[in-house]
């Protein structure tokens, strides 16, 4: 089978490996879709993420749909979920399945993700999709997790404003289910205007293009002087992060969701503590997968519209070059 491995900074290559065999609790999973992930991009950039780096060649890949080869559910196409907690660490046992001790995460440190042919996965992780979804749409349940997650983070009541600094694929999920949570004015951010002009289709009742910089007192002045009540910074630049703090109203909240390519986040302490703002970091997404299938079935969230690219994987050369210049949302290898 085909598998693409990240060796080293920038240095990804296509190999010829032989199927893996299904362990206990496991079934081969015929790989039909993933998505290329921000994090995909830090570790081709940087050969790592955060304080996480490179210690062997790597499949990477995380957003993933495929098909069941073999055993009771044979045929059945299904979502993945990347990440495989152990249940019995302190942190499981308290809920907190996205901050365990023994994580397994597809795509991550040592851990095989899905940019190849097929793998072995456990079948508990697997969640049958409807014959209406696309396999893409499968895929794109992982992003929507982490929006699930973030905006679980930020509390958010009916009648809320928010801000989203951001737009990329994460960000229009997040913009997607604060609305479904009951946010009435919505505001986004982005750098880019086909970003913008999809925040606007799917919900956001004011957007500011960051050129040479964003004006926070227009944020302020469209939520009538008060400020959000919570912002969502999700694109990983402290330039964002600094908008949503001094964004956001006295005693609100800042949920930070991207990953910033140097690992340091830093914002005016006094802006943030005068204001005694509640300030969070989302982690990846925990128990989302049948909300986020909910979501998109009562069609309260759209995915399908996010995926504008798609690539073979003998051609991931291209995907990852299209999703390096943010050429248009989410682009997919599809083995």
């Amino acid at each position: 089978m085909k598998v693409l491995r990240l060796h080293g900074v920038r240095d990804l290559r296509l190999h010829d490996e032989p199927e893996p065999a299904p362990g206990p609790g496991e079934v081969l999973l015929q790989v039909t879709a993933v998505g290329v992930c921000a994090s995909d991009l830090h570790w081709l950039s940087e050969g790592g993420i955060g304080d996480t780096r490179l210690t062997k060649p790597l499949v990477l890949g995380h957003e993933f749909a495929g098909v069941i080869d073999g055993g009771e559910r044979h045929g059945q196409r299904a979502a993945v979920d990347p990440a495989i907690a152990c249940g019995t660490c302190e942190f499981c046992l308290e809920g907190n399945l996205n901050l365990c001790s023994n994580l397994r995460f597809a795509g991550h440190a040592v851990e095989d993700g899905a940019m190849r042919e097929f793998m072995a996965w456990p079948a508990s992780a697997l969640y049958d999709l409807p014959d209406s979804w696309s396999d893409a749409e499968g895929a794109m349940l992982e992003p929507l997790g982490v929006a699930i997650h973030a905006v679980d983070l930020g509390y958010l009541q009916a009648g809320m404003t928010i801000g989203v600094f951001g737009c990329g694929p994460i960000g229009l999920l997040v913009l997607q289910v604060a609305r479904a949570a009951g946010a009435t004015r919505l505001i986004a951010t982005d750098k880019l205007l086909h970003r913008l002009e999809a925040a606007r289709s799917l919900g956001a009742t004011h957007s500011f293009q960051v050129n040479s910089g964003l004006k926070v007192s227009d944020v302020v002045a469209a939520t009538g002087g008060r400020g959000v009540d919570v912002a969502f910074e999700v694109a990983g630049e402290n330039e964002a992060v600094e908008a949503a703090v001094a964004s956001t109203k006295p005693g609100g909240r800042v949920v930070l969701v991207g990953i910033p390519a140097d690992d340091r986040t830093a914002f005016a302490a006094s802006v943030a503590r005068r204001k005694q703002l509640t300030i969070k970091l989302s982690r990846r997404m925990k128990r989302t997968y049948p909300r986020a299938m909910r979501l998109v079935d009562s069609r309260l969230v759209d995915v399908r519209s996010l995926v504008t690219h798609r690539f073979p994987l003998t051609r991931f050369d291209q995907a990852f070059s299209a999703a390096q210049k943010r050429e248009g949302f989410k682009v997919m290898i599809e083995p």
